[in-house]
């Protein structure tokens, strides 16, 4: 069941989401564009953790702006850090309902906590955390491997 599991991602388009389960649990795997990557640095005073210092939250070779090995793909456990509920995937922009400084991310239906496009929680939010990293390499340019940490190879 905690055995790890390979992602092909070589048909994830731009601002497209893959699901898969590790050990019972979804983990989504995003692939940003070259925007919604610049975009990330303007939510930063949004933020409750925008550096990513809680080291539980991530390996190490994700505690970087992008939380990820390459800028370009997010891999999270898309479990919100409340209480359990599965945030849906909003990539739109500035949508009516989430408001005009809504860049993209993760918005958790239960309770209303927000995160950005890199998985940081919004400030003031029920969600006292960033979403979790898990440990996860590449295979190859088009394999992650999750549930191994082998490091930002």
């Amino acid at each position: 069941a905690g055995a790890p599991v390979e992602a092909d991602i070589s048909k994830l388009d731009e601002g497209g989401l893959l699901r898969v389960k590790w050990r019972g649990k979804p983990v989504w795997i995003v692939k940003r564009s070259a925007e919604t990557q610049a975009n990330l640095r303007k939510n930063d005073a949004s933020l409750r953790d925008p550096a990513s210092e809680n080291v539980d939250q991530q390996p190490a070779y994700a505690q970087n702006e992008n939380r990820s090995i390459k800028p370009e793909i997010l891999v999270l456990v898309g479990i919100c850090t409340h209480l359990g509920c599965s945030p849906t995937y909003r990539p739109e922009v500035a949508p009516a309902d989430l408001g005009a400084d809504w860049k993209g991310g993760f918005f958790c239906p239960c309770h209303g906590s927000r995160f950005d496009l890199a998985g940081r929680v919004y400030s003031g939010v029920p969600a006292p955390t960033n979403l979790v990293v898990p440990p996860h390499q590449y295979v190859s340019d088009t394999q992650i491997l999750i549930g191994v940490d082998g490091g930002a190879s």
